[in-house]
């Protein structure tokens, strides 16, 4: 009832300016954009919150590495569907901090690649190599390859997955995916890993450098880059600052439900009560908790655009962000989605007509989180942008307008070909 009773006020002049907050930006025309490209962007997310389907919205462009928007609309508390008339709302600003959700696997993927930059393994290596408990089940043809590029043949999340306390014992999930048989051979098809690659990945990056990966991710990127958060889950007293999740748009159709319910092993619903759990949010979920402000999230993305260096601190050579970023489906039906997508070992990868990203983002990489967040990098366009949101929409004609804002962001950005990575490709 509350964000329904909130709409109906938003009819007024300058409402939405009221629910708006900004941080610093950067003029669009000192970067190469028309004088109307950064308003047509914030109009269209505009539109976007008046779908009603996010409570919160928090938007981050950066155009030749600077900041053009970084904006957030709505509330972060206080006023999703089930919360009462009464309740507290509680404002989103850019310094509200979201989950990723399974965008976190490309900071992961990254944390393989850097491991791999210093020789410390080859993205052919038996898994096995590394987790000899893998070797059950002929899973011990599987490869660290197999596993970045959704093909090691175990994207179905086991039952026991449903109970949050699992989440306290990264051993026992271990355990659970090496008893698990795969579906098909290791390398023969394509299937959206929703969790299991990520828990996966994880152990191999804390064998290989003898700690935690949250620790790993903390002293290799983080804390070099000078970032405040963005790491696996948050400390137990920032819980308040995250965005609160909530179920929005109409009642899900059977055959979506099996759907999600087949990527997710729970209902859409269950899972996103969970998402709030405190335990998921102080957790390490290694493929769907990463939780940290837009502009960070735009932030690694300029990193990675930047060909590894930023701020005059290197983390990544080139060559290990062109590796990361090659592709390695095209158009390939995703038997876990149902849909073709593009992937390389890590990354949703852009395409001319069918791309999550807008038309004609051939180069764009990055990843989407449950079930509307976008973080992505564009080469041919020099930007990076992180869309965040609160809502959990499985199914809306209100998605038109989310994909229409990622649309004008290609539109009304050009192609240019000025970016430090196109450069180097």
């Amino acid at each position: 009832m509350g964000i329904r009773r909130h709409f109906e006020t938003l009819v007024r002049p300058g409402a939405l300016a009221e629910v708006t907050q900004r941080a610093d930006e950067s003029p669009g025309i000192s970067v190469g954009l028309d004088s109307t490209a950064v308003d047509d962007i914030w109009t269209a997310a505009e539109k976007t919150y008046l779908t009603g389907l996010y409570p919160a919205m928090a938007l981050c462009v950066r155009r030749r590495g600077q900041v053009i928007i970084d904006r957030a609309i709505g509330h972060a508390r206080g006023n999703a569907p089930h919360d009462s008339a009464s309740a507290q709302r509680i404002a989103a600003t850019p310094q509200t901090l979201f989950n990723l959700f399974s965008a976190s696997k490309m900071v992961t993927a990254m944390l393989v690649h850097l491991c791999s930059q210093r020789g410390l393994l080859h993205f052919d290596d038996p898994v096995v190599d590394y987790l000899p408990e893998f070797g059950r089940h002929g899973k011990h043809r599987m490869t660290i390859r197999h596993v970045l590029t959704h093909r090691a043949g175990i994207p179905h999340i086991p039952r026991e997955f449903a109970d949050i306390g699992l989440i306290e014992h990264p051993e026992q999930i271990l355990q659970l995916l090496a008893d698990q048989k795969p579906l098909w051979r290791p390398g023969r098809r394509l299937a959206y890993h929703a969790l299991t690659g990520g828990y996966v990945l994880a152990p191999i990056v804390e064998r290989l450098l003898g700690k935690p990966i949250r620790q790993v991710l903390h002293d290799e990127i983080l804390a070099p880059l000078g970032f405040a958060t963005f790491n696996y889950g948050i400390a137990p007293s920032r819980l308040g600052e995250v965005a609160v999740n909530a179920f929005t748009g109409p009642a899900i159709l059977p055959g979506v439900s099996n759907l999600m319910r087949r990527a997710l092993s729970v209902d859409f619903n269950e899972a996103v009560r969970i998402s709030n759990d405190p335990r998921f949010l102080t957790g390490v979920v290694p493929a769907g908790n990463i939780i940290g402000t837009a502009n960070e999230a735009s932030r690694f993305m300029q990193l990675l655009l930047n060909g590894g260096e930023l701020d005059g601190v290197r983390i990544f050579d080139a060559k290990t962000i062109q590796r990361a970023t090659m592709e390695s489906s095209y158009h390939e039906i995703d038997l876990t989605m149902g849909a073709p997508v593009n992937y390389s070992m890590g990354f949703m990868l852009g395409a001319r007509f069918a791309s999550v990203y807008g038309l004609n983002t051939q180069r764009a990489f990055g990843h989407m989180g449950f079930t509307n967040i976008f973080v992505y990098a564009d080469p041919s366009r020099d930007i990076a942008v992180a869309l965040m949101t609160s809502g959990k929409p499985a199914f809306s004609v209100g998605l038109a307008r989310t994909i229409m804002l990622m649309q004008t962001i290609a539109k009304r950005v050009p192609r240019d070909g000025r970016g430090p990575l196109m450069r180097q490709l």
